[in-house]
């Protein structure tokens, strides 16, 4: 732990914050993309999330047993690998036109994200003083939502705006030569950001590479995973900061992903138009991280935590219960609340953790899972009810468990753990 941060170190891993926000927005959109493409039902289009963040699940212990046996820089240089391959996997995607293939190199890109997540996360709390851990690891994650408005722009322009408005039922009657070639020009679209960005990340790869980073790793490498395990499940705070984790993503991943359908049909829009709503609700989104972050000065983590989930669940319950603008803008507003939990449950959690810290940072980069598990339920919910809007009781719930476990962590026994 340094009393100091080291800048330039510390800019080059907040970049990354930044990358792997603009990769997780852009793929969001996938959703409303592939719906048209493939003429999708939700459940089908969230397999997209469900290769995205199960890819998250299966890394972050290798990750986090890596990075214990070696350093941070080398894991970031191992993400940053992994995420550069998956992007440019994205070509011969394109080119086979199968589903599966976009599927695999999603999980391939999202395994970097798992990698540099569980490295980075840690990392930047280890660079200064434990007891401003929580407010740095906030800083750092305010330019995450930079990262997913330009995602979300860059699919804006470059993939959405490209899509065929032929709907379903027209493609169904199409002849195989004419969807063929329809296909075949929209997936191309969904490949070029993809592979611009591979080729971006390479230079930050390099720079890093060369780069002297600070190694602020344990002062043993060995590995001694099953008793660093053992003594994680019997701290409360941080196995009840997973559940929270796991609950928060779910939530998260599900607003966002669905964010874009639920515009269309309350505004009559297409995806393109739609996406404009998104991206305010992420420059909402980013904004009040910036807020919230300086607040930290003055309120307590957790009672900030409390807060923003209840008002979440106000405005998810507007969500679900009306409609038209009023709706969409109550949409929106959950992207303000949403803006300071990951991190901060992220940072009570591995508050104290010590020599367990990397261990217990891949459990909560696992609990990432929750995208993928959460939102192929709320697909199933919106395709089994043949609404959206009911679809949102989803992430309702999820900001209920929020809110508990943040008056747990301010009022509750957590506070003496």
């Amino acid at each position: 732990m340094y009393r100091k941060t080291p800048i330039l170190p510390f800019v080059l891993v907040t970049s990354l914050f930044f990358m792997w926000g603009l990769a997780n927005n852009m793929t969001d959109t996938l959703l409303a993309a592939f719906k048209r493409i493939m003429s999708m039902s939700d459940f089908q289009t969230s397999w997209i999330q469900i290769a995205f963040y199960g890819s998250y699940f299966c890394l972050a212990l290798p990750a986090a047993i890596f990075i214990k046996r070696y350093t941070y820089k080398a894991g970031i240089l191992l993400g940053l690998g992994l995420f550069i391959i998956g992007g440019l996997l994205f070509y011969p995607a394109s080119i086979s036109m199968s589903y599966g293939h976009f599927l695999g190199a999603l999980f391939i890109l999202a395994g970097g994200l798992s990698i540099l997540e569980t490295t980075a996360n840690p990392y930047i709390i280890a660079m200064g003083p434990e007891e401003s851990g929580t407010r740095r690891l906030n800083f750092a994650q305010s330019f995450n939502p930079i990262g997913s408005i330009t995602g979300v722009v860059l699919s804006k322009y470059f993939i959405l705006s490209h899509l065929n408005h032929a709907s379903a039922d027209d493609r169904a009657i199409m002849g195989v030569e004419e969807l063929s070639l329809i296909r075949s020009q929209e997936l191309t679209a969904t490949m070029g950001p993809y592979v611009g960005v591979a080729f971006f990340l390479l230079i930050i790869w390099l720079v890093i590479a060369f780069t002297k980073m600070p190694r602020a790793s344990d002062s043993s490498s060995e590995v001694d995973l099953w008793p660093s395990i053992r003594r994680l499940l019997n701290n409360r705070r941080y196995t009840s900061g997973v559940a929270a984790q796991f609950f928060y993503v779910g939530a998260q991943i599900g607003v966002w992903s669905f964010t874009i359908r639920y515009i269309m049909l309350e505004l009559g829009t297409n995806e393109e138009q739609a996406s404009t709503y998104y991206i305010i609700a992420l420059i909402v989104f980013m904004a009040l991280r910036f807020v919230f972050t300086g607040l930290m000065k003055f309120v307590s983590p957790g009672k900030l935590l409390s807060v923003s989930a209840l008002m979440a669940i106000i405005f998810t319950s507007f969500v679900i219960t009306t409609g038209g603008y009023f709706a969409v803008f109550s949409l929106i507003a959950i992207s303000a609340c949403m803006s300071l939990m990951f991190p901060t449950i992220y940072g009570i959690s591995i508050h104290g953790l010590g020599e367990d810290t990397k261990i217990g940072a891949s459990g909560l980069i696992m609990a990432i899972l929750g995208g993928a598990v959460l939102t192929a339920i709320q697909g199933q919910v919106s395709d089994l009810s043949g609404s959206i809007k009911v679809a949102f009781i989803v992430p309702l719930i999820c900001f209920v468990v929020i809110a508990a476990y943040g008056l747990w962590n301010t009022f509750g026994k957590a506070k003496s753990l």
